[in-house]
């Protein structure tokens, strides 16, 4: 990891040099791109990289006799590539900083083994993200009042403009979920969790992006928040787990939230492709306007949405009945554990005697002795 003190440096550029400095190389890259803005020749490109682009000025119609107001929306274009990618660095320092600072120090205390180890760093940054992403997505929903009013989904399709917040939103989550491609390899993954973090890693971009291009932004919005209060709860609740293996209450909570989200993705969903822009005046094919209000850009997205729910609750049920038989062994052996053993013979009450049998206390035969002759 970067900003570690290491007795022994490797050598420059080998591939432990660079998982050891990549969040120290990365900053550099980071101070080249600002110090970009102090110049005028390199500034109009640095900006690119640094600030939203693609700015609208729109004017709102007021009863006042006086200037309308003016409102700045944002589009979506090829430069966002360039922004997704400057804050695409600033994760990985962010990344670095919190497993440096606070996990790395949290493992030190608990004594975890690597298996454990590997997971309870996944989900300390994982639960991060999903923290800060679910406060900020309420505070988004709360102030564009998408949650309000349903209908607003689909009404006015396509929303090719979007707010400063929405439009950072969607940048700030393609930087994240991008930069887990190469966190896997600056973290050390194990092979054999390297599929399993690889398909919720492009699971998340195909469809945050998915929701970006297609000006989906609305109902990608209101899908992320419910979700990333989940998985919220799952990582949280895996942390207390390795923290005291007595701490299970939160995985029932998160069992129980994890179907009502699946069946509330679904509705929505249904709702939206289904009635609502199927229902809409403005229906055709348009990349210059942005409109993909097709049938079979409606059913694409639909089915993908749907293939994914079902994928999550096959994972779900096979994690709990894996669960479910764990616990059976773990209460089957404690009963064996627990079950008598069997009973040594018992003495008889009479004094030596050992059931029934009469037993001397000495070795000589039970018969009388026949006195030596003289």
């Amino acid at each position: 990891m970067g900003f570690r003190k290491k007795s022994k440096s490797p050598p420059v550029l080998s591939h432990e040099f660079v998982i050891q400095n990549h969040a120290d190389m990365v900053s550099c890259v980071a101070m080249i791109v600002l110090l970009g803005l102090m110049f005028e020749v390199t500034a109009k490109f640095a900006i690119m990289f640094i600030t939203v682009q693609y700015n609208v000025t729109q004017s709102l119609d007021t009863d006042a006799e006086d200037k309308p107001e003016s409102v700045n929306y944002y589009k979506y274009g090829p430069k966002d590539m360039a922004t997704v990618f400057f804050y695409l660095l600033i994760v990985v320092i962010l990344h670095a900083l919190i497993q440096e600072y606070i996990l790395d120090k949290i493992n030190r205390r608990l004594h975890l083994s690597k298996t454990k180890h590997s997971k309870f760093n996944e989900s300390g940054q994982l639960a991060t993200f999903y923290s800060l992403s679910f406060v900020w997505g309420c505070s988004i929903l709360t102030s564009e009042e998408f949650v309000t009013n349903p209908t607003f989904l689909w009404e006015g399709y396509p929303h090719i403009n979007m707010a400063f917040q929405v439009k950072f939103f969607y940048i700030c989550q393609i930087a994240y979920w991008f930069h887990a491609l190469p966190e896997l390899y600056f973290q050390k993954v194990r092979k054999e969790d390297i599929p399993r973090q690889l398909y919720y890693i492009c699971l998340y971009i195909f469809h945050i992006a998915g929701a970006y291009v297609l000006n989906l932004h609305r109902l990608g919005l209101v899908l992320l928040v419910p979700h990333y209060l989940v998985e919220l709860l799952f990582h949280a609740s895996r942390l207390f787990y390795f923290s005291d293996e007595n701490k299970q209450k939160g995985f029932t909570l998160w069992a129980l939230l994890f179907v009502i989200t699946r069946l509330l993705t679904l509705t929505v969903s249904v709702l939206t492709f289904g009635f609502g822009l199927s229902r809409t005046d403005n229906q055709g094919f348009s990349l210059a306007e942005g409109n993909f209000n097709v049938l079979t850009v409606r059913m694409t997205c639909l089915s993908a949405i749907c293939l994914t729910q079902a994928w999550m609750m096959w994972k779900f049920i096979n994690f709990q009945l894996k669960k479910w038989r764990e616990q059976s062994q773990i209460q089957a052996s404690k009963k064996k554990a627990v079950s008598p053993k069997s009973r040594p013979n018992k003495k008889d009450s009479r004094g030596g005697s050992v059931n029934g049998v009469m037993k001397p206390d000495d070795k000589t035969s039970p018969r009388a002795r026949k006195s030596k002759a003289s």
